[in-house]
């Protein structure tokens, strides 16, 4: 644990996390990048948000009530995860700028936020809804593959750090490579597997896979 938080005890710096997506299902992909962020950062508490309308992707199959009910009992043992359904109950584009900003009125503003995003997302972040401003409100933490790396020059170079301790001691601005472990699961990947007939077990948690038999998600796209 590198940035101890201390809500329990009133010792250290609090701090939480946040890792957005649509969550069509969720799946160990999701879960073990989560969980690897609270362990290295030794946060109490991870967010995970599903969005409602997202603005760069197509829009999600199974219902809003459906991927939050399929999070919540991917999650349910978990004590440190814990689902968010603001962008669901938020009408019109999922825009993360948003999304922050309700955060921030909750917290205030001189906790420490961390907003988890892949390697993929993060090279098209100038694309974002007012992207400029997300780095007022958050630190973000790019997870990639082991070996992969930011190139060591760019619009966020002023930015970046390799020290956890950094963002443990300031609310939001710094750009933070975290490598996690390598799953290569995707969501499209398990409804297309559902969709034909197959077995994706061991790909995301018994539970949800449970859900989605008895709600008959995927089926038929």
């Amino acid at each position: 644990m590198l940035c101890e938080t201390g809500e329990s005890s009133g010792a250290g710096v609090a701090m939480i996390g946040v890792l957005g997506g649509t969550f069509d299902p969720v799946h160990y992909g999701h879960l073990r990048t989560a969980l690897e962020v609270v362990e290295h950062f030794g946060l109490s508490t991870l967010r995970l948000i599903p969005g409602n309308v997202p603005p760069h992707r197509q829009q999600p199959v199974a219902s809003p009530q459906q991927r939050l009910a399929m999070l919540q009992l991917a999650i349910a043992q978990e004590p440190c995860l814990q689902a968010d359904d603001r962008e669901l109950r938020r009408e019109g584009y999922s825009y993360s700028f948003d999304t922050l900003a309700s955060l921030r009125q909750e917290i205030g503003q001189e906790m420490p936020l961390l907003f988890t995003l892949g390697f993929d997302a993060f090279l098209k972040f100038q694309d974002w809804h007012r992207w400029n401003e997300i780095l007022a409100q958050t630190h973000l933490v790019v997870v990639q593959r082991p070996g992969y790396s930011l190139p060591p020059a760019g619009w966020y170079e002023s930015r970046l750090s390799t020290d956890p301790n950094e963002l443990c001691s300031t609310p939001a601005g710094r750009i933070y490579p975290f490598a996690v472990t390598a799953l290569d699961i995707s969501a499209t990947r398990l409804r297309d597997t559902l969709r034909l007939g197959h077995n994706p077990r061991y790909l995301l948690p018994d539970s949800v896979l449970d859900y989605i038999h008895t709600h008959q998600l995927y089926c038929r796209i």
